[in-house]
């Protein structure tokens, strides 16, 4: 399908392919629009629909992964207008429906709603060019795609309240080390590092992929007790999978396993 605001493509020689989505409106450094985030979706829900797409990569351009929300269309809303179109609201989480992995890879300037949607993927390889902020308070608002949430959950309270209050850029080797992003590496072996990570990924049994992307979320919403008690299920329920018997059938005889995601 053809899109105006996204690119979309298809890396990978396996049986399971990587679906790689690049936001792409250079001259707004990839603000996001309506449309985007519209498109967006359509293009995550369909990876996520293909039984031949293991993994899912989201990236911008070397300036910017997205420099934030369309400032522009927001400016006339009233707060009744805001409220009842459902502003940041009607198509900004249609990520967190894909069941999927969605690796961030991060380069340039993640500002804002941009930040947002990063944190929104399941972890962020970033470029060593990568600065992320949430300067929203500049603007006389808060963010309001999970920023106020999201941020200090990655990086700590006092962290995320020096961001959110002064609206400093945070640099690629200080997300690392406050644990925002995974790894960092040199910005022009960013898209081959995400890919080569979701390739990984894609080895592994489809099931067994889908439910540590689960669980690791549940871990942000229950207590300790109750989520490993989840945990334990769902680690009892694989023994009732294909690729269960396959995996462990294969680590005795020592040769490499052959997944059917079943």
């Amino acid at each position: 399908m053809t899109y105006e605001c996204i690119l979309t493509a298809v890396h990978g020689d396996g049986p399971r392919k990587t679906g790689l989505i690049t936001l792409n409106r250079p001259k707004a450094l990839n603000a996001l629009s309506d449309p985007l985030m519209d498109e967006l979706g359509e293009a995550l829900l369909a990876f996520d629909a293909d039984d031949g797409i293991g993994c899912i990569v989201l990236t911008g351009s070397e300036r910017a992964f997205a420099a934030g929300a369309d400032i522009p269309t927001m400016l006339p809303h009233t707060f009744v207008s805001a409220f009842k179109s459902g502003l940041l609201s009607k198509n900004w989480e249609t990520i967190l429906q894909v069941k999927k992995p969605v690796i961030a890879a991060v380069a340039g300037y993640a500002l804002g709603g941009g930040c947002e949607l990063a944190m929104m993927c399941d972890f962020i390889i970033a470029a060593d060019s990568a600065k992320f902020g949430q300067p929203e308070i500049k603007l006389g608002v808060v963010p309001g795609a999970g920023g106020t949430q999201r941020l200090p959950r990655s990086i700590g309270k006092s962290k995320a309240m020096d961001m959110l209050l002064t609206a400093r850029m945070m640099d690629a080797a200080e997300a690392e080390r406050a644990g925002l992003v995974s790894r960092v590496v040199a910005a022009e072996k960013l898209l081959d590092e995400a890919l080569a990570a979701a390739e990984t990924i894609n080895g592994f049994s489809g099931p067994s992929v889908a439910l540590v992307k689960e669980l690791v979320n549940l871990a942000y919403q229950t207590p300790l007790r109750d989520g490993v008690a989840v945990e334990r299920r769902y680690f009892h329920a694989l023994f009732g999978s294909h690729d269960q018997r396959e995996g462990m059938e294969a680590f005795l005889a020592k040769r490499a396993p052959n997944f059917e995601h079943r």
